[in-house]
């Protein structure tokens, strides 16, 4: 195992006796550091390997002039830019192998941006007095590991100086853990999937492992559908098996777990072989109850679980999202199918079931070939999203365009 390095990222004016003992605790488990200084308001505390003036610079702003404009939220974004730069540099240059920061609300917004610019898979932890909330702005699509320091970050203490060793240990060992080898010369295929779709993605998923693929299913909640976005457009994914796109309908909507207006459009922006449906397009998400705006109260709700409230699209809902996949399916570049489930796009929208409405998912159909041309192949199956004939076929659609 090569000997690693763990970029260290951090404001070392006002936490420096901090970051120093994370940096002594990092290097007692033979791992070696790269300490980056982005803070502005005085000089650090000990010596940086890449100094603040540095980062600001590569932050298309100069430090002194920083200081002097006393502007915080400037001072945050630039820094953010800057720290983000060095960091992506460093790891294609192959000098790090992992990186970690802490701090409030700012060395959260620091830490985070450089974190968001290294590759998934590349270890990152952020220690953050705001670890415990909602975290989505500071994550994004990636992987990086929120850990709360429960104290704030002010000084060394017998609570701070064991979370600060807890740290410097998860790091370490991150860095320094070997992935098992053997998949990686596989292709990918990208899969999406929720709750109420699992029995189609995975027989689909079954059928493609079987073919030679290795398939990374991410589950529709917002971040999965962004993340897997995101690798498409950075190239690792060969083929994509879209089955489950209610996200758009939380979007469209107002529900809770959103992608973004951008979902469905990484494939055919880079021209990847996709095959598509419409899985889960029947409801939108929500919290508990008590959390859903008064706005709906007359509309039509399933209880998923005590945290999660689910609520059924209408026909004209339905009608704009067919409009809004059409949309975008016609403009991709790539080899495209979307599959038409004609019994039910969930296991929940099915005869029997507490959101079956023929009419809300007609307005979704007619409304998505609408707007299809001719590059778009739509595949029609009298049968439920899970049925296992349904799943076998997207799978064998999507083997048939990845091979031509």
């Amino acid at each position: 195992m090569t000997h690693k390095v763990v970029a260290i990222l951090g404001t070392l004016d006002t936490k420096g006796e901090e970051f120093a003992f994370l940096k002594q605790r990092i290097e007692t488990q033979g791992v070696s550091t790269l300490v980056i200084d982005a803070g502005i308001l005085g000089s650090p505390s000990f010596s940086p390997d890449i100094r603040a003036a540095e980062v600001a610079e590569a932050g298309g702003a100069d430090l002194a002039r920083l200081v002097e404009e006393r502007d915080r939220g400037r001072a945050v974004t630039v820094m953010s830019e800057g720290a983000a730069a060095i960091v992506a540099r460093l790891y294609d240059e192959g000098r790090i192998d992992g990186i970690v920061s802490m701090g409030g609300g700012g060395g959260t917004a620091v830490g985070t941006a450089a974190m968001r610019a290294l590759p998934v898979g590349v270890p990152k932890l952020m220690i953050s007095t705001l670890a415990s909330g909602d975290v989505s702005a500071y994550v994004g699509a990636k992987d990086i590991t929120m850990m709360p320091s429960v104290v704030d970050i002010a000084g060394i203490n017998r609570l701070s100086m064991r979370i600060l060793t807890n740290a410097a240990g998860a790091i370490a060992g991150m860095v320094k853990a070997e992935a098992p080898s053997g998949l990686h010369d596989k292709p990918l295929i990208a899969a999406t999937m929720f709750g109420v779709t699992t029995p189609c993605v995975t027989r689909a998923r079954e059928v493609l492992e079987e073919a030679g693929y290795e398939v990374l299913v991410f589950h529709a909640t917002g971040t999965g559908g962004r993340s897997m976005e995101e690798l498409v457009s950075a190239g690792f994914i060969a083929g994509v098996l879209d089955l489950t796109t209610t996200e758009l309908a939380d979007e469209l909507v107002g529900g809770v777990l959103s992608a973004g207006p951008r979902r469905l459009e990484a494939a055919g922006a880079a021209g990847v072989p996709q095959v598509v449906s419409l899985g889960a397009l029947d409801m939108v998400n929500f919290g508990a109850p008590e959390t859903i705006p008064d706005t709906f109260r007359d509309r039509t709700f399933y209880r998923h679980n005590p945290q999660v409230t689910l609520m059924r699209t209408t026909v004209e809902e339905n009608a704009e999202l067919g409009r809004i996949i059409g949309g975008k399916l016609a403009r991709a570049k790539g080899p495209t199918v979307v599959m038409v489930p004609k019994k039910g796009v969930s296991l929940i929208d099915v005869e029997g079931q507490p959101f079956h409405d023929p009419a809300a998912d007609e307005a979704l159909f007619d409304a998505l070939k609408a707007e299809l041309h001719g590059n778009v192949e739509v595949v029609e199956m009298d049968l439920d999203i899970n049925a296992n004939a349904f799943a076998e076929r997207a799978a064998e659609l999507l083997l048939a365009r990845l091979k031509t």
